[in-house]
């Protein structure tokens, strides 16, 4: 008699559910009847846009939504030890107890997902003394070893450090360590790269992927990139609007999708070598000195941040020489802490020039005086990271978009400047009624829309985009740098183009400079740079960007492992 071979067990099964919100209006329906599954030892992704439902669907998993949700179907979670956990009808004490031991989440935002009051040890700690009995000595060891195992440098000694003290990698990895040290069968990651830098990001999708292979955990990866998705998932579902439109294995939809809305996610995914890259002559020489009239001129430029008592502190930026022409966009590149945004910030006199040159519009940076810079900030726009945190969330975003008017005397008032901010409201194909809205109330490219709006209010000759599309889905992201590239040439401004990918820098800059610790590695035209990179770093930096392909993924996985290789014996070389 043949014996039976017992198949592993689903880690986590839904089967129709709805999620409703309660509002002052109508109830919003966010998740129309879906059914999944997550099978034991996969990563399973669930993508798609903002407002698709998938961050619900993954907040319902651990039981998160907050008390206007209204849950029909079910979903039960299934633990290593063969326990079962119906969220939807669990009381608070069957929910703690399968939280972090049957099932652990990883935020998008590491920062907020950490207590700053506490050191890491104590908050890994905190999960393993809640859910067994064990010392504290035990409980402290056990941190240590985690922290070693996802890659946390000389865990014996930063146990003890608080999460200020951590990158933004780190502390992503932190919480990661706090997913698997209870040995969690289920780790959900709520868009966990999406604040990284691609660099950072391959790090952590290799630690994701080694909880699978070492830890045996089961992955569902909740993301809108679909290079990611390519990375490091088995299989994949598509959402749209609270339904699921689509699911295959991950290898079978990259080949052949099937869905409309599929297709443009994959489409609207930026590639090197689609933009400038591919529009450049390569070959074709670069002026070696700024051309006459460049809006933004740094020679041997030395930026830092200031100390205590009046002395010099950090020293973010070590004797860089770039330009900006007239008319140009130069993408400045690079991973957290290599200085770039500094350099944003000391073009408005936000950070402080020690040594070296710094010209703005003929204005000479270092040793100015707030005077000076009052008659130069109206030439100069600024577009950050995150609009939603750069909007005053009382004022409506025609307010908002008034305020530069009003603050240099373009403008009394805001009902005074209201037919300028509409034909800027025009300009970035947002309709004039979003005026009266405030900030909350709009989607995040409908904001970064406006951002836009308010940073052209003055007509400004140089703009500084720091970051101005990392915080959005890949199809909203496509569209606000098809807007940003109308703009540009339509108004002839001269760009700093910050940012740490790649892909999206190919699409709108001239040239690239590519900046880590506060040197500048290599720059040149934007086909130079990424069509035949010179240094070790830009081409980590290459092999980092993901690309919804998972044939060509796992090659360009290889490639990022054999650059960093290459990139930390050179370092350790100089």
């Amino acid at each position: 008699m043949s014996e039976t071979v017992q198949q592993p067990r689903d880690a986590a099964s839904i089967r129709d559910l709805t999620v409703t919100f309660a509002t002052d209006a109508e109830p919003v329906v966010a998740v129309n009847g879906i059914s999944l599954a997550a099978h034991a030892g996969e990563v399973l992704a669930i993508v798609g846009e903002s407002g698709s439902g998938k961050t619900v669907t993954a907040n319902a998993l651990l039981g998160l939504l907050p008390e206007t949700a209204t849950l029909s179907g079910a979903l039960i979670i299934r633990g290593r030890e063969g326990d079962e956990t119906d969220v939807v009808h669990a009381s608070h004490a069957q929910l703690r107890a399968m939280r972090g031991r049957d099932a652990a989440m990883v935020f998008q935002e590491p920062s907020t997902a950490l207590n700053p009051v506490y050191t890491v040890g104590f908050q890994i700690a905190e999960g393993l003394r809640a859910h067994h009995r064990i010392s504290k000595r035990e409980a402290r060891e056990r941190a240590v070893d985690i922290m070693r195992r996802v890659g946390i440098p000389e865990p014996e000694r930063r146990v003890d450090d608080y999460p200020h003290q951590f990158s933004g990698g780190q502390k992503q990895r932190i919480v990661i360590a706090m997913a698997l040290v209870l040995n969690a069968g289920l780790i959900i990651a709520d868009e966990p790269t999406t604040a990284l830098d691609v660099t950072v990001q391959a790090e952590i999708l290799d630690l994701l992927r080694t909880a699978r292979d070492e830890f045996g955990a089961t992955v569902v990866l909740i993301t809108h990139n679909m290079g990611v998705v390519a990375d490091l998932a088995d299989r994949v579902i598509v959402m749209y609007q609270g339904d699921i439109v689509e699911q295959a294995p991950a290898r079978e939809l990259f080949a052949a999708p099937r869905e409309d809305y599929t297709k443009k996610l994959l489409a609207a995914v930026p590639h090197v070598g689609r933009g400038k890259s591919a529009t450049q002559d390569a070959a074709a020489p670069t002026p070696t000195a700024a051309p006459e009239g460049s809006p933004v001129v740094a020679e041997n430029l030395h930026i830092a941040y200031p100390g205590r008592f009046g002395r010099t502190g950090v020293v973010a930026v070590k004797g860089v020489d770039f330009w900006v022409a007239p008319g140009e966009v130069l993408g400045l590149v690079g991973e957290s802490g290599s200085g770039k945004t500094t350099i944003g910030r000391a073009i408005v006199g936000l950070t402080q020039v020690v040594d070296g040159s710094l010209r703005v519009l003929g204005h000479e940076m270092r040793g100015t005086s707030m005077r000076s810079l009052k008659r130069l900030r109206p030439d100069i726009g600024f577009v950050f990271q995150d609009p939603a945190t750069s909007f005053n969330p009382l004022l409506t975003i025609a307010e908002c978009i008034a305020e530069p008017l009003i603050v240099h005397g373009r403008a009394a008032n805001p009902r005074a400047a209201r037919g300028r901010v509409d034909d800027l409201l025009d300009a970035v194909h947002l309709p004039r009624s979003f005026g009266d809205r405030f900030p909350h109330e709009l989607s995040g490219g409908q904001r970064q829309r406006a951002s836009l709006a308010r940073a052209i209010a003055l007509q400004p000759k140089l703009l500084i985009a720091d970051e101005p599309t990392s915080a959005l889905d890949v199809s909203v992201q496509a569209r606000v740098l098809e807007l940003f590239g109308e703009l540009q040439r339509e108004l002839g401004f001269a760009c700093l183009f910050i940012s740490h990918d790649l892909a999206v820098i190919d699409e709108v800059a001239d040239r690239i400079v590519v900046l880590r610790r506060g040197v500048i590695r290599e720059q040149g035209s934007t086909a130079a740079v990424l069509g035949d990179p010179q240094d070790d770093y830009t081409r980590r930096l290459l092999a980092s960007i993901p690309v919804p392909d998972p044939e060509q993924q796992a090659a360009r996985r290889a490639a990022w492992v054999a650059a960093s290789a290459a990139e930390a014996a050179a370092d350790s070389g100089r």
